[in-house]
């Protein structure tokens, strides 16, 4: 074979292989991202269920840990581009519930986000090591940066 063809060649799969890699990397539509944004938060809410009936009944302290730690995972693993631009209107699995004004350049969003991995963080540390009032109050105190996001942020159901 000679030379010209085997770089003309090389060209073309180079070609192909970045045109597939762009093709691959292109965002998902607004509505994926919507369901993978209820979904996460679905997540959370259970997990949430399993904390609250185990500080208000009898303490299971490896279900606390496997919760805690799952919220904790969720909540350091960046979830801002759950909130990706178009993403403020649509359907998922259902109507996105998020109000418009969290997309806003004012929006504390980031506060409310950082606070919520801080908290999520700090019980997960308690659930590991501590008895079940202390990490009733902390997740006391994660329920409250839930509660003050969700009440500037999220649409009455």
């Amino acid at each position: 074979m000679n030379q010209h063809f085997k770089r003309t060649i090389l060209a073309a799969l180079a070609i192909t292989a970045l045109s597939l890699a762009a093709q691959a990397q292109q965002a998902p539509k607004p509505e994926q991202i919507i369901k993978w944004r209820q979904s996460v938060f679905q997540v959370i809410g259970w997990n949430s269920g399993r904390i609250k009936s185990n500080v208000e009944g009898t303490y299971n302290k490896e279900e606390v840990v496997k919760a805690a730690n799952s919220i904790a995972a969720i909540a350091n693993g960046g979830l801002g581009p759950l909130f990706a631009a178009g993403t403020e209107t649509g359907k998922g699995w259902h109507e996105t519930s998020v109000k418009p004004a969290l997309f806003a350049a004012d929006s504390k969003v980031g506060e409310y986000a950082t606070a919520f991995a801080k908290e999520a963080t700090e019980l997960a540390h308690l659930a590991a090591t501590s008895d079940q009032a202390r990490v009733k109050e902390q997740f006391g105190k994660l329920g409250r940066t839930c509660k003050a996001c969700h009440d500037d942020y999220k649409s009455k159901d």
